[in-house]
C-alpha cells in the first residue's frame, strides 16, 4: 500500500508542479502534514528517550528520504513524463542491493547482478526514447528536458534506497507514528527558508479549488499515510523482503501516467519498463530455503 501510494503521488504531482514552484510545493506539503499529526510527536509510554545516534538517523531519514527525495522527484517530473519516472524508479531494488553491499557488506548474488544489468539497460533504452508530446486532448506540454528529469528521478531513487535502509534501523528504536511526525517536521524546517521566500511572491488566488484538494491529498499521502504504512510494515518485515514491494511504486506511477494523465506509452518505453520489471523480479524473488527454515 505504501509503495502504491508513493507511485501514485509521484505521477499526480505533475499538475501540482505546473501550478506551484517546486520548493513552495514541498514546504506546503510538509506544513499541511505537520498540522495533521502534532499528537504523533509525543513520546509514547515505554519508549526510551532518543540517543544521539537515533537523532542523527532521524535527521538523515528526513534529509535524504523526505527532503531531497521530494526536491529531486518534484523537479524531475517537471522535466520528464510520469511513465519515464516509473521506469527509472523500477531500479530501486537493485540500488538497495548495491547499498547493502557497500554499507552493510552483504554479498550480492548472480541474480542481483543480473537485476542491476536489467535496470541499467532499461534506463539506457529510456534515454534513447524520443521525448513525446502531450497526449491527444490533454493540456499538458511536452516534457522539457527528459534526460535531466530522468537523472533527477534517479537521484530520488538513491534517496529512496537510503530511506529504506535507515528506516529499518529506526523501527527498532521508535514507533511508526513518531518516526512519521519527526521526519516530516525536519522536512518542514529544511524547506521553510525557500518556502517563505517563494510564498511572499506567489499569487495563491490563481490556484483553483481542484488543485488545492489535490495538494491536500498529496501532502497527507506523501508525509503521513505512506510513511506510517512503510514504517509499520518494516517493524515485522525484513528490509530485504520489503524491497519486493517497491515494485508497486513504478507500476502505479506508470499506470497513473497512462490512465489518469493520458500520457502516451511508446514502444521503447514499454521495452524499458519490461526490462526494469524483469530486474525487479530477479532482485526480489525469494530464494528457496531449507524445509526447517520454511516451517519456522
Amino acid at each position: 500500500l505504501s509503495m502504491s501510494l508513493v507511485g501514485a503521488y509521484v505521477a499526480l504531482s505533475k499538475p501540482l508542479t505546473a501550478a506551484f514552484p517546486v520548493m513552495l510545493l514541498a514546504w506546503l506539503r510538509f506544513g499541511i502534514a505537520a498540522l495533521a499529526m502534532p499528537h504523533w510527536l509525543r513520546r509514547p509510554p515505554g519508549e526510551p528517550p532518543m540517543t544521539r545516534r537515533t537523532r542523527a538517523l532521524v535527521f538523515l531519514e528526513s534529509f535524504l528520504g523526505n527532503f531531497l527525495f521530494s526536491v529531486c522527484m518534484l523537479f524531475g517530473v517537471t522535466m520528464t513524463s510520469a511513465v519515464s519516472a516509473g521506469v527509472v524508479m523500477a531500479s530501486i531494488p537493485a540500488v538497495v542491493a548495491v547499498g547493502s553491499w557497500l554499507f552493510l557488506r552483504e554479498r550480492i548474488g548472480a541474480r542481483t547482478v543480473a537485476a542491476i544489468a536489467c535496470a541499467a539497460l532499461g534506463i539506457g533504452l529510456l534515454a534513447l526514447s524520443p521525448a513525446h508530446g502531450a497526449a491527444p486532448g490533454s493540456t499538458g506540454a511536452p516534457p522539457r528536458m527528459p534526460w535531466l528529469g530522468n537523472l533527477l528521478i534517479f537521484c530520488a531513487v538513491l534517496c529512496e534506497a537510503s530511506y529504506a535502509v535507515i528506516g529499518k534501523s529506526l523501527t527498532g528504536r521508535l514507533g511508526p507514528k513518531r518516526i512519521s511526525s519527526l521526519i516530516n517536521l525536519w522536512g518542514f524546517v529544511l524547506s521553510t527558508p525557500f518556502g517563505v521566500w517563494l510564498a511572499l511572491r506567489f499569487d495563491f488566488g490563481a490556484v483553483g479549488a481542484g488543485l488545492w484538494l489535490l495538494l491536500l491529498v498529496y501532502a497527507l499521502a506523501a508525509s503521513v499515510w505512506t510513511v506510517w504504512l512503510w514504517m509499520t510494515g518494516l517493524k515485522s518485515v525484513p528490509a530485504a523482503r520489503a524491497g519486493v514491494f517497491t515494485v508497486m511504486l513504478p507500476v502505479s506511477a506508470a499506470m497513473v501516467g497512462v490512465l489518469v494523465l493520458g500520457e502516451p506509452l511508446a514502444p521503447l518505453q514499454m521495452a524499458a519498463f519490461a526490462l526494469a520489471l524483469a530486474g525487479v523480479l530477479l532482485a526480489t524473488w525469494p530464494a528457496r530455503r531449507p524445509a526447517a527454515q520454511a516451517v519456522h
